[in-house]
């Protein structure tokens, strides 16, 4: 790839945002309207039932949140008016075709004047219902797929997945793309065909409604079911799995569209700009953060050797941005999509081992509050470095109070996975979470990031110099112990915990 001004290139631009009031999608809102007002149009498609509920939607969970603070003050009492001249709330549902815009001028207009779409929407609960992490993470990503292909002036379709669709794999993980019905590991010999598995969802829910079954039971049916399909064909969460099916669909049927798949591992707040620190609510590492501080997190069943990849959510937007204009400018053809891994395992990695020392050094000097007014003192906690550790712990500290034929049953049934399916709600669910962590408090894998270090290149090579600091991603200009303890902690604490 060339060098490239990539501020310019946003100039005039027409983008569709899917996923806008997420995370990811707020941020990119924000960093292209402040660094090129003279974007032509952001398209933010939300869930609602017409343009003034969409409208209002894009003020309330993104515009007016604090994000915003530095285009606030860049913009004052003018704000409003220039963002409704360069953003248009588009009501829509990605679940339908055409991504439910029903208004068929507003639709036709879209297909003529969008140049770039950009899909960060997702639902990234690991044990997510089956049938929503499918149509949202699989199912929708070729809806916008299709939308994006029917944009006369398209240059690029990008899409936000995640690094860990490779599951369980070990050592160097190359940014290799998927092809349609690939599978992991030893379920290599199981064939993996998402419309069978989009019919098994539709007969399972069929079947509940049958039964006349509960609210509750249809969420617990169809999450173990997510669950089970993820470990039949080798992935460990339906999350990964779904997102992983989603990629497999984007490539076979992208045709001559530019696709770029970005992979980002695990996303922390803000590091630099436009807030540092900024975060909305508990991501990945942050149950374990918060769990930790309130004193709730006596033991973790974690490798201290696995290396934890973070990387901040501003750089992984800054790949975004950049990815998008040097790909767009190539104009290259490619069979396959273009993947780039984005994270810091490879460059500027960072322990289990190491975060659990910044945690217990901060909730040291700064132990929280509880609700009445009590400082939780926080005590070094114990690691437990392999699953039979774990195992152990939980049958000591949970098991013991048991008495007579209940504790006998038990221990005659040898394995502890069968406390899973004890009647004890508070060890189900421990072992619950644990097994749900557990692929990556012991995961064993190093991101490559070629293409991302390509890409910096190219960035670094570009004519306006200044884009080096407004785009940087680099990871190895990150301090970990700086940034977990001055900026993640406390401000996790200020936005999310309050």
């Amino acid at each position: 790839m060339d060098s490239v001004d990539i501020i310019q290139f946003l100039e005039n631009k027409t983008i569709l945002v899917i996923g806008a009031t997420g995370f990811l999608g707020k941020i990119f809102v924000e960093k292209t309207l402040r660094i090129q007002p003279n974007v032509k149009k952001l398209y933010l498609l939300v869930r609602a039932k017409d343009a003034y509920s969409a409208t209002q939607r894009i003020l309330n969970e993104v515009v007016e949140i604090e994000l915003f603070k530095v285009l606030r003050d860049k913009w004052g009492r003018n704000l409003h008016s220039f963002i409704s001249e360069k953003v248009a709330a588009v009501a829509g549902d990605i679940s339908c075709d055409n991504l439910g815009v029903n208004d068929s001028n507003l639709r036709e207009e879209m297909f003529r004047e969008i140049d770039v779409v950009l899909n960060f929407a997702a639902t990234i609960n690991f044990d997510e219902r089956y049938d929503v992490a499918l149509g949202t993470n699989t199912l929708a990503a070729f809806h916008v797929l299709s939308f994006a292909k029917r944009c006369a002036k398209i240059k690029m379709f990008l899409h936000v997945s995640t690094a860990y669709v490779c599951g369980e794999t070990s050592g160097v993980i190359t940014e290799k793309s998927f092809y349609l019905g690939e599978t992991l590991g030893e379920s290599k010999t199981s064939k993996l065909d998402i419309n069978s598995e989009k019919k098994l969802v539709e007969k399972t829910l069929n079947q509940l409604q049958a039964e006349n079954a509960t609210k509750e039971a249809v969420n617990s049916t169809m999450k173990e079911l997510g669950i089970k399909r993820a470990r039949l064909y080798g992935w460990p969460n339906t999350y990964v799995f779904t997102k992983a099916m989603g990629e497999m669909l984007l490539g076979y049927y992208k045709e001559n569209l530019p696709l770029v798949i970005i992979r980002p591992t695990i996303i922390s707040s803000i590091y630099k700009e436009p807030l540092p620190g900024w975060i909305e609510s508990l991501r990945t590492i942050d149950s374990i953060i918060c769990s930790y501080g309130k004193g709730k997190l006596p033991c973790l069943p974690a490798n201290p050797d696995t290396v934890l990849d973070l990387i901040p959510a501003d750089m992984v937007v800054n790949v975004v941005i950049s990815a998008m204009v040097a790909n767009a400018k190539a104009n290259q053809y490619s069979a396959d999509p273009i993947i780039y891994h984005v994270g810091s395992s490879m460059r500027n990695p960072i322990k289990i081992s190491d975060l659990h020392e910044f945690l217990y050094t901060y909730f040291t000097k700064h132990p929280y509050i509880d609700n009445n007014g009590n400082k939780v003192q926080v005590s070094k906690g114990t690691v437990l470095d392999t699953w039979d550790k774990f195992q152990r712990y939980v049958a000591i500290r949970y098991l013991l109070p048991l008495k007579g034929l209940e504790l006998m049953n038990l221990v005659f049934r040898q394995y502890f996975k069968d406390i899973y399916t004890n009647s004890d709600r508070k060890i189900k669910l421990v072992m619950r979470l644990a097994e749900l962590y557990k692929p990556y408090m012991f995961f064993q894998g190093i991101f490559d990031n070629t293409n991302m270090e390509k890409l910096g290149s190219t960035i670094k090579k570009s004519e306006a110099n200044d884009e080096v600091d407004v785009f940087n991603f680099d990871p190895e200009c990150i301090d970990w112990e700086n940034y977990i303890i001055n900026t993640h902690i406390p401000d996790l604490i200020r936005y999310v915990i309050k």
